[in-house]
């Protein structure tokens, strides 16, 4: 270990306005251009999330149910009225609840005696109970957009604290014009929130660095914060503890020499990880409390009987039995086979390459090679190397546990990856030269102009090497592209240009045709010989078309398109 090591990274310029608050003796020559400095920087940031805050505004209140919103929504309504957890068992409260403290503000109704399954819930809400869909959505996306937003902020500090302002700048941008962190951050779902609490979390323990007892506390509820949006996150906790124990013997290894003071040292990390672990768990305990103060449960039927090492990890875990029957629901999932799609490919069960062809897709031709420069730059410039396991760890771990799931739905179940390789990428403004600086700043750029023009199509976006976000459903489908978000838009194209016809409808979604004013029939109801005028088709449920579909599909011409999501045949 070197004093270096010890050090935090600091970038270009961070002497003057660093993380750790060290400034130059300022001369007279150069006060001006520093005060101006001092303003731009935070417009600058301003600028990018009120960018960042109109996408995904304006895309949210365009957008009709996706599939998993209005379980999590009703799931939110249940837990702040009636106080149970029976709902939704497979994902954790915390998410929910902060859907829940927008939901407060659009005051829903919702039948107390209501006894459906999580499914029927959601659509009881939106729809049977006099609610206004539009509204209600809205109110349980916007707590979920103001999260993404502050993450940003985390993204930017981060970024910031390693490589200066610049470099913090550039991260931002990246995040701030991420297509997958505009259109999953502006639904009310719980993807973008753990990501983010997890990158706080690792933030956090990389500023533990310098000041541990300050730091860590906050890093453990983070890090709680994450495990209790989603269980997933679960993989990562024993990377962040490494990581923990590495940063509290960072900052106490300069006191320390000789043999005892290093075992010292050790112990020092192991208690301060062993403190990480009460914090998380107090959080964890928190989020089910909050919801039900008794804690009444009974376990849902159907929860799988989980055995062997999962089925063991299970029943240690120190969290509620709610938490651990969740858990088992989740890995039940992983015993099913699943179907999936890619590069026109339909098929049963998972690949595991799924997740990173898709992110090759659907992430900007810029923002792919600055991850890639980023995550060199880290194991290349020497001042950096300390920073790498910091924002590397955790989404490969994550990444890897991932790909070995039996659910290929899309990169939502990898959005960790473009939140920490925005903070990877900002190493690339360390590298020195005006061509290095230039090349830096054309890739931003690409990347920012590949998602504004996609909007406010960001759901269904993918990069220009592969044709743009109109060509992502012949290579993908769920909610790579179609999620059944583009209902109110199909129900405006309707009436728009085709008031009268006859619409046969095939619709992969949460939402009801009949309450945006579509009156449609199922194609697959009837014989193929009597379907005649327009076909409306899904194209998740295209992707995996099979017989009468498929048939009716190959025997009709497309004609249009609504959303990249949404195409209309024409059949004689």
């Amino acid at each position: 270990m070197t004093a270096q090591d010890a050090a935090p990274v600091l970038g270009p310029g961070a002497g003057r306005t660093g993380p750790a608050g060290v400034r130059d003796s300022p001369s007279a020559g150069r006060v001006g251009p520093r005060r101006q400095r001092r303003w731009l920087l935070p417009l600058v940031v301003v600028a990018l999330l009120a960018q960042m805050a109109f996408a995904m505004v304006s895309t949210a209140v365009r957008q009709t149910p996706t599939i998993d919103e209005p379980v999590y929504a009703g799931t939110a309504v249940v837990y702040a009225q009636q106080h149970s957890l029976r709902y939704n068992p497979e994902h954790p409260p915390l998410g929910k609840l902060i859907i829940a403290s927008g939901l407060v503000f659009a005051r829903p109704h919702l039948d107390p005696g209501f006894t459906g399954d999580q499914t029927a819930l959601g659509r009881h809400l939106l729809y049977e109970s006099g609610n206004d869909p539009g509204r209600l959505l809205l109110w349980a996306r916007l707590p979920v957009i103001v999260l993404t937003l502050l993450f940003g902020l985390v993204v930017f500090a981060f970024a910031r604290d390693l490589t200066g302002p610049w470099g913090g700048s550039a991260a931002l941008t990246l995040y701030a014009f991420s297509p997958d962190l505009i259109a999953h951050g502006s639904l009310a779902t719980l993807d973008v929130p753990a990501a983010g609490f997890l990158l706080t979390s690792v933030w956090l323990v990389w500023r533990a660095r310098r000041r541990p007892a300050l730091y860590l506390p906050f890093a453990g509820a983070a890090l709680g914060a994450a495990v209790a949006t989603r269980m997933s996150m679960l993989a990562a906790v024993p990377v962040v503890l490494c990581l923990v124990g590495w940063s509290v013997c960072v900052a106490y290894r300069d006191r320390r020499s000789g043999v005892r003071p290093r075992a010292r040292l050790l112990g020092r990390g192991v208690v301060a990880a062993a403190g990480v672990v009460l914090v998380v768990v107090a959080v964890v305990w928190a989020a089910y409390l909050a919801v039900d103060p008794r804690l009444r449960w009974s376990a849902p039927a159907g929860v799988p009987d989980i055995r062997g090492t999962r089925g063991l990890v299970t029943d240690l875990l120190p969290f509620p039995r709610p938490y651990r029957d969740g858990l088992r629901v989740q890995f039940g999932f992983e015993y099913a086979a699943w179907e999936g799609f890619l590069l026109g490919r339909h098929y049963r069960g998972s690949l595991w390459y799924y997740l990173p062809v898709a992110l090759l897709i659907k992430t900007p031709l810029g923002a792919l090679a600055l991850w890639s420069a980023g995550a060199v730059a880290l194991l290349a410039v020497p001042r950096m190397r300390a920073a790498a396991p910091y924002v590397l760890a955790c989404p490969a771990v994550l990444l890897a546990a991932a790909m070995l799931g039996s659910r290929d739905l899309g990169v939502r179940y990898a959005i960790f990856v473009p939140v920490f390789l925005a903070v990877a990428a900002a190493s690339v403004t360390l590298w020195r030269g005006r061509r290095a600086r230039l090349v830096t700043g054309a890739l931003v750029a690409f990347a920012a102009v590949s998602s504004l023009l996609t909007y406010p199509y960001y759901l269904p976006y993918s990069n220009e090497a592969f044709g743009g976000p109109s060509a992502t459903h012949l290579r993908l489908h769920d909610s790579n592209v179609d999620w059944g978000q583009d209902l109110g838009r199909l129900a405006d194209r309707l009436r728009d240009r085709h008031a009268g016809e006859r619409v046969w409808l095939v619709y992969k979604g949460s939402g009801v045709p009949s309450h945006y004013g579509i009156r449609a029939s199922d194609p697959r109801k009837v014989p193929t010989a009597s379907v005649h005028g327009l076909l409306v088709v899904s194209d998740s449920a295209a992707a995996k078309a099979k017989g009468r579909l498929a048939e009716l599909i190959a025997t009709s011409r497309p004609v249009e398109e609504v959303g990249h999501s949404i195409t209309l045949y024409r059949r004689p």
